[in-house]
């Protein structure tokens, strides 16, 4: 995966914004002010991605590209690798699961202007 195929990805989900808090380094993407996924401008290595805990558990114990989320609350967060060892489908996939757990702990206003 390369950040250009990954920025198109993400940036094309409802409500996405892309903004850089942290520096001019890092990369976080938010979906209504909640931020689902972050990444390096610099040396896209990894992204960290929001996940159900006993998922983040699971795919830990599977792939070698997915670890604890780097600087990131390990229970709630994945490390995912962009360097092959994650399949292509299974990096989408977490995405997405990433952008629907925060939209789901969205409150319920919110969630109604991303249904439209």
């Amino acid at each position: 995966m390369d950040i250009e195929i990954f920025r198109t990805y993400v940036l094309a989900k409802k409500e996405v914004t892309e903004e850089t808090p942290f520096g001019p380094d890092t990369l976080v993407y938010k979906v209504m002010g909640k931020a689902f996924a972050l990444c390096s401008i610099d040396d896209f290595q990894s992204v960290n991605l929001k996940c159900d805990p006993e998922r983040a558990i699971d795919l830990r114990e599977r792939y070698t590209g997915i670890q604890p989320g780097y600087h990131m609350n390990k229970k709630h967060w994945n490390t995912v690798s962009s360097d092959g060892s994650v399949p292509p489908g299974l990096f989408f996939e977490l995405i997405d699961h990433s952008y629907d757990l925060v939209v789901s702990g969205l409150p319920k206003k919110d969630r109604a202007k991303l249904q439209l």
